[in-house]
């Protein structure tokens, strides 16, 4: 039996064309709407079927020219909160452009225990910077938050940052959260380069349920942090009576400092289920919040408590058993900074020698530039943006590669990251 074939496109057209002629008076008598539409169908399906590549339709030789759609770039994007309080104007803006790379999105927040003064001049700074102004990836929070120390408007003022990040970039992959004290230890380059093979589901939280003496000192005490209510800054209090450990979740502790990936980071401000809320309320009346609210979060939360390293890329010196603060960086700790690997360190103060010597050694940076990076164009570097997509790794990428490497395995072979 032959296979049937269409006929020739062109002679078909004025077939149909003199036929609608000859029927327009009334073709709502011959055919009904439905056997016009069929007879359009027939003759499209037909001339597609007859030869894709025929020269007669333009779209064809179009569709064959065409070039495939770029593939996405790997290269991750993150998301930074930098924050400060009160005299911390030049401690911000030093580690901002340390830490800035066009193709990253940041928030700078000075508190509302900052001077006017100080707040006015950040913002100003933002906005005539010749290159935040032109590639428009640096928001500051004009609304300044009351941030209280060991308070749970240190949290608030997080997932504020967090919510603004989601509403205004809906492409970066990891939320990383950094005081005006912090400083980076790599490039951006590095860091990018580093994470670009990495699996976007990874939270980096340093956490322990071993909570220790914190369960009497932090746990079962109820404290009211002013700052909830007041434009003043005050200190936490305590009030009484205390209470128990809670037996509807488990409790855990860590490090303040995190790498947070944006699917949890959307599971914290969406809360889809009811336990970012539930604990929210919950560590309002908490000593040190922010250091067991997030690992409260993922730890219990079975979705998300595979996806933890424990470990903040943080070099952080403590005393053993550690006090309320950390050690403060000198010169003296350069050689343990470099060898840990991290990512970033801290705490430091105000343009202390060693900035300017991890200014010089490890991030290739001077007289208050941004960090030199793939990136940078024009003379003096930096002063012109290039393509954010082209990454030049320095010797930092070795030392992260190696810790991150053996973090992830160490994690790998743990059944579970929340013991």
């Amino acid at each position: 039996m032959e296979k049937k074939t269409c006929a020739n496109p062109l002679v078909i057209i004025l077939l149909v064309c003199f036929f609608l002629l000859g029927t327009s008076f009334n073709i709502s008598l011959i055919f009904p709407f439905y056997t016009i539409n069929s007879i359009f169908s027939t003759f499209l399906a037909c001339v597609m079927t007859n030869n894709q590549a025929s020269s007669y339709f333009v779209e064809a030789k179009i569709k064959q020219l065409a070039p495939s759609p770029p593939v996405n770039p790997s290269i991750p994007r993150f998301a930074y909160l930098i924050s400060g309080s009160k005299g911390d104007l030049e401690k911000l803006w030093r580690s901002l452009r340390a830490l800035y790379h066009p193709w990253n999105y940041y928030v700078v927040h000075l508190d509302l225990e900052s001077h006017v003064q100080e707040r006015l001049e950040l913002a100003l700074r933002v906005e005539k910077d010749p290159i935040f102004s032109h590639v428009g990836n640096v928001h500051m929070i004009t609304k300044a938050n009351m941030v209280t120390y060991r308070g749970p408007t240190m949290v608030a003022n997080t997932l504020h940052a967090c919510a603004i990040l989601l509403e205004k970039h809906k492409d970066w992959d990891w939320f990383i959260n950094l005081s005006a004290s912090d400083y980076p230890l790599v490039t951006q380059d590095d860091l990018l380069y580093t994470f670009s093979d990495l699996k976007g589901e990874l939270n980096f939280i340093e956490h322990t349920s071993e909570l220790g003496w914190k369960e009497d000192g932090r746990a079962m005490p109820i404290v009211i942090d002013p700052g909830l209510y007041k434009t003043t800054k005050s200190d936490i209090f305590w009030v009484t009576p205390t209470r128990s450990v809670p037996t509807a979740f488990k409790l855990f502790t860590g490090s303040a400092w995190m790498i947070l990936s944006r699917a949890f980071v959307e599971y914290c401000i969406w809360g889809w289920d009811n336990l970012p809320r539930n604990l929210l309320l919950y560590y309002s009346n908490f000593v040190s919040s922010p250091e067991g609210y997030f690992q409260t979060i993922v730890c219990n939360a079975p979705e998300f408590s595979s996806t933890v390293i424990n470990h903040d890329l943080h070099y952080i010196s403590w005393d053993v058993p550690p006090k309320q603060h950390p050690h403060t960086l000198s010169l003296n700790d350069t050689a343990k900074m470099i060898a840990s690997g991290a990512a970033f360190a801290r705490k430091f103060k105000k343009d202390d020698p060693v900035l300017d010597k991890i200014d010089m050694e490890l991030l290739n940076r001077s007289n208050g530039s941004f960090t030199f990076g793939g990136w940078c164009a024009g003379n003096p570097p930096c002063s012109k943006f290039g393509n954010p997509t082209k990454l030049r790794p320095g010797p930092g990428v070795k030392r992260l590669r190696r810790l991150i490497g053996r973090l992830v395995l160490s994690a790998k072979f743990s059944q579970n990251q929340c013991n």
